[in-house]
């Protein structure tokens, strides 16, 4: 009865976690019951140990009731924890206490009650009557109920979860077991109880479960209706369908993509209310794109189904999530007609203005046309670094290309010895074997290019350094220039740019961005005694890795 009275306490001092005032009360029950117990014994009497008797049933059936009121709570369905249903659940154990109470005017808990002596001991013989099976029916049913949701948290993939729910289950297996060998008559002694004394086992696993495994400091109550509200929040309209395609189940962004009611769609079929609901594959990812009507325009969606399959794998229904991706679209559209224009409306009219500035300088010869051709020719390049950053953007949406890192890094490096003759190009030796995402094919070029180009020297250096693990490699472009500016550094760390504060062109950002696209960071650092050094770390891929998306190799 003290481990009881412990565990109570400590229970005690975690509320309102969930759980914890149910435990309380059932541990409460326990110690009543036990208590009684001693003074029944200690009684010498008929009548005083029918006093004692009769009051121990208000600790019996406070303990199946508290019992399955706790498992409730424990594991998260609260929402039957109310006040009519714990009402509910008392009109039996409430009308067993007051038969107990008035037993000596009625048959209907106790038949019959003896005083029987052995070896000098007086114990109480009493003769079940129809009530005391109603309620030991009863009680083994909430016994049970209560049980079930926790057998399923001994599977879980928390140790903690796991080691609560088996002290749980074995502090409530040990006095019922006990009272149920009392009630089949296997117990030796003639009305003795052992149901309390089996009680000191259940402290002592509850007391383990809050002390050892953190028993309402840490539970599962949350996890259901996380579940619950992580489908029914979630931005995806998502519709559960049964295997006869009838709608079960849907989400409130279903809801408002549908136009419908919940009242209106559920247990009707889902082709009802989705004009396209049979051009769906059975399962896997979405394939295509599905138009449904909106409030004032129609709307694109990407529809990816996932089968729901019982334990024996068979199929009993899908989900059907829809991700809108109208806006996502019209912005492909926008940068479709933005690269044409980069492509070729820029490209033709710079190279307009550089021919009349030519005949400007020839007929005329003023010295200003070679700065217009000079303007004009910084143009160009403006539009042809944004044309290379849309088909980036356009490759991170396709499937990732494994192309040997040799094959990229010698190929510009013998381009910018050959374009800047009086720098001195340096590489470290190459492996073969190794593969990168072919997007990096812009990024290595474009640092190579501007560690040669933006050099005022008249002998500059450029340094190449390769660093390969089992995962990731690392590549350095290292040169003695005049480096980059810390205010050109604060805007690619800031990922954005504003009217005030932005960068001085394009490259620095196609080199973040293309190495992103390949999962991969950018980061610079200053060279001694001067320049600056730019490394690309990038996962290692293999050939047989060709076909995974860029957002697929980032992520593993």
């Amino acid at each position: 009865m003290t481990v009881g009275t412990t565990a109570a306490f400590l229970a005690w001092r975690e509320r309102p976690e969930p759980g914890s005032v149910p435990l309380v009360a059932m541990l409460s029950g326990q110690c009543w019951w036990s208590a009684f117990l001693i003074f029944q014994l200690q009684a010498t009497t008929l009548d005083s140990k029918l006093f004692w008797m009769n009051l121990s049933w208000v600790g019996v059936v406070v303990i199946p009731v508290a019992w399955f009121l706790f498992a409730l709570e424990y594991t998260g369905h609260d929402q039957y924890v109310r006040l009519r249903y714990v009402a509910l659940l008392s009109v039996v154990p409430v009308l067993t206490v007051v038969l107990a109470v008035t037993s000596e005017s009625h048959d209907l808990l106790y038949v019959e009650s003896t005083l029987v002596r052995r070896n000098g001991v007086a114990t109480l013989s009493r003769t079940p009557g129809p009530w005391f099976w109603l309620i030991t029916v009863y009680t083994y049913l909430l016994g049970l109920l209560g049980s079930i949701p926790l057998f399923g948290l001994i599977r879980s993939d928390s140790l903690p979860f796991r080691g609560q729910s088996a002290a749980l289950l074995v502090g409530t297996l040990a006095p019922w077991a006990s009272n149920a060998l009392f009630v089949a008559g296997v117990v030796p002694i003639t009305g003795l109880d052992p149901t309390p004394i089996a009680f000191a086992v259940s402290g002592v696993a509850y007391l383990g479960a809050l002390t050892r495994f953190r028993l309402l400091g840490t539970n599962p109550s949350p996890n259901r209706r996380a579940r619950r509200l992580v489908f029914q929040r979630m931005q995806e309209a998502a519709i559960v369908v049964d295997s006869h395609d009838y709608v079960v189940d849907v989400n409130e962004s279903a809801v408002e993509t549908l136009g419908v009611a919940p009242r209106e769609i559920l247990g009707r079929p889902a082709a009802q209310f989705f004009p396209e609901y049979d051009e769906l594959p059975e399962d896997g990812a979405a394939t295509g794109r599905v138009t449904l009507d909106g409030d004032s325009r129609e709307a694109l969606y990407d529809a990816t189904v996932t089968r729901i399959t019982d334990f024996r794998g068979r199929a009993i229904g899908r989900v059907i999530t829809l991700h809108d991706v109208s806006e996502h679209i019209r912005q492909q559209q926008r940068l479709e007609v933005l690269n044409r224009v980069l492509r070729h409306n820029i490209r033709t009219e710079t190279n307009l203005i550089a021919g009349y500035a030519d005949l400007i300088e020839k007929e005329a010869g003023d010295p200003r046309a070679t700065t217009v051709k000079r303007h004009a020719a910084n143009i160009a390049e403006i539009g042809e670094k944004a044309r290379e950053i849309s088909d980036i953007f356009e490759q991170g949406r396709e499937p990732t290309e494994a192309t040997p890192l040799a094959d990229l890094l010698s190929e510009h490096v013998a381009d910018v010895r050959e374009a800047y003759p009086e720098a001195t190009v340096t590489c470290d030796p190459l492996p073969e074997d190794v593969y990168v995402a072919t997007v990096l094919d812009a990024v290595f070029s474009n640092l190579l290019e501007n560690a040669a180009e933006h050099n005022p020297s008249d002998h500059p250096h450029v340094g190449v350094t390769v660093e390969v693990t089992d995962e990731w490699v690392r590549v350095a472009v290292a040169d003695d220039g005049p480096g980059i500016d810390e205010y050109e550094r604060s805007v690619l760390e800031r990922g954005t740019e504003s009217p005030l504060v932005h960068g001085s062109g394009l490259g620095l950002w196609l080199v973040t961005w293309a190495t992103g696209v390949a999962g991969g960071t950018v980061s610079f650092e200053a060279n001694d005694p001067t320049g600056s050094v730019v490394s690309v770390r990038v996962p290692s891929l293999s050939p047989g890795e060709a076909g995974r998306t860029a957002a697929e190799t980032r992520s593993s």
